[in-house]
């Protein structure tokens, strides 16, 4: 990766680089380069047998040197980035993986070696499955770096510390570099490689850090170069003027400075009231939401609880940790997904080995079909969680992701019911939204998952890099969906909110409620944002927004045409 400062752009170099725009935000300041990974070693002399057991035991103790490392990281942050730490440390303490490499090290490779091809394997492996599979090999390569990192004694991986504010830029990030970012050093994110929905842009939202993700010919940029990064427009100049970057940076700081002084409820122009609620995974997380200004929950990640469990957790356990959620929002609508387990998110205790597709497989509410108990002791827990919590069932709303006919929701609703819970469901499925008006007589609420509707309508793997164009959640194809799915509920009386990442952008959030969507749930840092945004757009300029949006061809020109009403 280069390293040495550029004085000035080359002519026959371009002097803006595009890609995906993530979190909005203009910043001029100098590259800084991720720290470059160590280079997996693939052979070795072989060891003599009287060396081969302290060998294995120096593989044991790197291994357990750097899982506490991400530990000790994920206990010292809340939220996505400390579940992404917590999952990668899961990662490396893997007995598959480990096994494998401490059999070859008593077979005489070196530890670094076996390390390599253990782990090899698996990333071999999972390419080959594809889908969000594929995702999970940034977090392998990642364990992979770091162990042998430790074992050859070269420095950890990763994201090093600026000597003043930078832009950080790599081709990839993995979870555990984005996850303990410093805002203040760290002021921008660029990278060749990820999507809206990666790990790096959803830590990103979490951390209010300007992003562009998927920028082709990032490996152009010098270390120490001066560029000017707007995270809403997806773009990276090069070579701008110092007087023009000054006011592009201070324009920004005005729109930062609204959002600052922004304290809530959240409505339009008009005094029409919008729903603005937080994505949470844990009780700490909800407590900092409940601090902030979220009306409620309305996405509760309940399978990131258990990522590192080995066995399903006893209805007790669930029930404490459900109840810390609903008693950071007592008096507050909370809304908790049943296990989403499988494909990206595997449970150990319920998602299914050696599926031929994950992110088509048995994930989500279809594992109650293969384990019925799974989702009737879950759904005991929450009933349990509501009433320890003192939570009025009114305020105890559960929905089950991957649901994908009428037959389901209405066979879902009425486990819930039974418990006096109020029932809904995730439109994350094409089929569903076309059945919307049969769908929303059989549930209390819909909730229409942006991420994995785009990747299913789109028919492309959210987590490739190549692919974000057609995931984009500005899709007019998305939307019509989205549309169909709110225009049913309303006609029924029906809620229908949002809870994918599309919720967080803030001019995406105009159209939405342009198109009847009724709550948008979102990352809580990215709350005040969106608030800020609805209060200076009228329901007309919404509505005509969500038209413009609509007949778009494309979501560049769906946020160009876009942007022209709202701030016309």
């Amino acid at each position: 990766m280069p390293r040495v400062p550029a004085t000035s752009t080359p002519e026959d170099q371009p002097r803006q680089l595009t890609g995906t725009p993530v979190v909005p935000g203009v910043v001029h300041a100098p590259v800084v380069w991720a720290r470059p990974r160590p280079e997996a070693p693939a052979s070795g002399a072989e060891l003599p047998a009287g060396e081969r057991e302290a060998e294995a035991e120096r593989l044991a103790t790197a291994i357990e040197a750097v899982a506490s490392r991400l530990e000790e990281r994920a206990a010292a942050v809340t939220g996505a980035a400390a579940e992404v730490l917590a999952a990668t440390a899961g990662i490396a303490r893997d007995t598959g993986w480990a096994k494998q490499a401490r059999q070859a090290v008593e077979a005489g490779q070196p530890a670094a070696v076996a390390t390599t091809h253990a782990i090899g394997g698996f990333i071999e492996t999972f390419e080959k499955l594809g889908g969000v599979m594929a995702e999970r090999t940034t977090d392998l390569r990642d364990v992979r770096d770091r162990v042998v990192a430790e074992l050859t004694g070269q420095p950890e991986p990763g994201v090093p510390t600026p000597a003043e504010p930078s832009v950080l830029c790599a081709e990839d990030l993995a979870p555990a570099d984005t996850a303990g970012l410093d805002p203040q050093q760290v002021v921008a994110i660029v990278t060749s490689a990820g999507g809206p929905t990666s790990h790096t842009s959803i830590i990103a939202r979490q951390h209010g850090i300007p992003c562009v993700v998927g920028v082709a010919g990032l490996e152009a940029l010098e270390a120490g170069e001066s560029v000017l990064v707007d995270g809403g427009a997806g773009t990276l100049d090069r070579g701008v003027d110092a007087e023009e970057a000054a006011r592009r940076v201070a324009q920004d700081a005005d729109r930062r400075a609204r959002i600052e002084a922004w304290s809530g409820p959240a409505r339009t122009a008009d005094g029409t009231g919008v729903e603005l609620l937080a994505n949470v995974q844990d009780g700490a997380g909800a407590r900092a939401a409940a601090a902030g200004h979220a009306q409620g929950v309305g996405l509760f990640r309940t399978e990131l609880l258990f990522l590192g469990a080995r066995s399903e957790p006893t209805v007790d356990d669930q029930a404490a940790r459900y109840a810390e959620v609903f008693g950071a929002f007592a008096g507050h609508k909370v809304v908790l997904r049943t296990l989403d387990a499988g494909s990206d998110k595997p449970l150990a205790f319920a998602t299914l080995p050696d599926e031929p597709n994950p992110a088509l497989g048995v994930r989500g509410y279809r594992l109650a079909q293969v384990d019925p108990g799974l989702l009737e002791r879950q759904l005991d827990a929450v009933a349990r969680a509501a009433s320890q919590a003192g939570v009025d069932a009114a305020d105890a709303w559960v929905m089950a992701p991957m649901v994908a006919t009428v037959a389901e929701a209405r066979a879902f609703a009425e486990q819930v019911r039974s418990r006096g819970l109020r029932a809904g469901v995730m439109v994350e499925v094409p089929a569903l939204a076309l059945q919307a008006e049969a769908l929303v007589r059989e549930v209390d609420f819909v909730s229409i998952g942006t991420n994995d509707l785009a990747q299913y309508t789109m028919a492309a793997d959210r987590m490739t890099a190549s692919l974000a164009g057609l995931t984009d959640p500005w899709q007019p194809a998305v939307l019509r969906l989205v549309e169909m799915t709110a225009r049913a509920g309303a006609a029924a009386g029906a809620p229908v909110g949002v809870c994918g990442e599309a919720a967080a952008d803030p001019d995406l959030a105009c159209v939405l409620v342009g198109l009847g969507v009724s709550s948008l749930s979102m990352a809580a840092g990215a709350v005040s944002a969106v608030g800020e945004r609805l209060s200076r757009a009228t329901d007309a300029q919404c509505r005509a927004a969500a038209e413009a949006a609509l007949g778009a061809a494309d979501p560049a020109a769906a946020r160009e045409a876009v942007a022209a009403v709202l701030e016309g």
